[in-house]
């Protein structure tokens, strides 16, 4: 390997080889493709199926609450 260079690795988030892409659009409140997508500091995303775009919201709301419990836990703040 040259001096200078770093070896090339897949991104785990790529869709090479995979179907559509799917985006919850928060402007629009809407599921958007590759073909009408918005800018995207308005989507979410990318997820495999419609139906898991259209539930990105819900997904968010519960990854944060399982992660505002997780530090309260660090904290001490659940006992």
């Amino acid at each position: 390997m040259a001096a200078g260079r770093f070896p090339v690795h897949s991104d785990p988030m790529s869709d090479s080889g995979r179907g559509g892409r799917y985006y919850w659009c928060t402007r629009h409140h809407r599921v958007e493709t590759d073909a009408d997508l918005c800018a995207a500091r308005h989507v979410l995303g990318p997820y495999a199926s419609a139906a898991d775009a259209e539930n990105a919201l819900q997904t968010v709301r519960e990854r944060n609450e399982a992660w505002e419990a997780e530090d309260a836990r660090w904290a001490g703040e659940d006992e």
